[in-house]
């Protein structure tokens, strides 16, 4: 992936550029990345907002359930993605950084065997988490981010910052506690900050740490692949919330583990035991 004029290029992203910026960011900036969910069902919905000349919002990048990419602005323009916000000693954070909004429905409400989002889609359990807010003391129920995003987030944090003099990853609930709790507990945003930002880059976890021997599923569904990549094929059903596995191996956040067959499963989604 790469920036060549404030744009990704085509390969990686489409380009729809709304015209909601504030002009160009002053010298030393942007140097914060925020994380948001859209709070929609799908990304042209989001897209239509940020289009709408009526809605005072905006973003730099859109990430589609299959991780695909959209720009909306160039990564040197200001774009109205975190409101009224605050981050150490500074406010107005639109000024400051990139937003990049994760399509997301947020939070859920249970319903039956499902769950219905705040704008009355229905979602199976099996894209539902029960996660706390690291706002709030009790757990409440979540759509799940796909891998293929959580993936493509991860991918385009690390091209942002070579390129431009980053040295912070927030979400907008630690921005705007209180008004915002988006991206919420289903989007693993300390490991993106400690992966990028901290000394240990190889991996998820430092380099001094053993691989574990066992684990269990700790998400609601959990596909296993063929090799250690979303975009690699499922081998089997997805494996369910504390199936027991036997790990092999790791690789870039992934797990090789063998339960009744042998595949490639997001390290983040698996508990250890030892």
């Amino acid at each position: 992936m790469k920036i060549i004029s404030h744009k990704l290029e085509k390969e990686h992203a489409a380009f729809i550029e709304t015209k909601k910026t504030s002009g160009n960011f002053k010298a030393g900036r942007p140097d914060i990345l925020v994380i948001h969910y859209t709070g929609s069902g799908n990304l042209e919905s989001a897209v239509s907002t940020f289009l709408d000349p009526s809605v005072s919002a905006s973003a730099h990048v859109l990430v589609d359930k299959n991780g695909q990419l959209t720009q909306m602005v160039p990564f040197n323009k200001v774009a109205w993605h975190a409101g009224r916000s605050t981050h150490l000693d500074r406010t107005g954070l639109n000024r400051y950084s990139i937003g990049i909004e994760v399509v997301n429905a947020g939070r859920l409400t249970p319903a039956g065997k499902s769950f219905v989002s705040w704008f009355g889609r229905k979602y199976p359990e099996e894209e539902a988490i029960q996660a706390t807010h690291r706002n709030e003391s009790e757990a409440g129920w979540w759509e799940q981010f796909t891998e293929a995003q959580i993936d493509s987030v991860f991918r385009l944090c690390k091209v942002l910052i070579a390129t431009y003099p980053i040295k912070y990853i927030v979400g907008h609930e630690e921005i705007s506690p209180g008004r915002k709790i988006d991206p919420g507990p289903a989007f693993p945003l300390d490991k993106l900050r400690e992966k990028l930002l901290s000394g240990s880059r190889k991996d998820d976890t430092p380099a001094e740490e053993k691989t574990p021997e066992k684990g269990v599923v700790n998400a609601t569904a959990l596909n296993i692949r063929s090799g250690p990549s979303a975009q690699r094929e499922t081998v089997a059903p997805a494996l369910t919330r504390n199936t027991p596995l036997k790990i092999l191996g790791k690789e870039n956040g992934w797990y090789r583990v063998e339960t009744k067959i042998t595949g490639w499963v997001a390290a983040r989604f698996v508990k250890p035991e030892n």
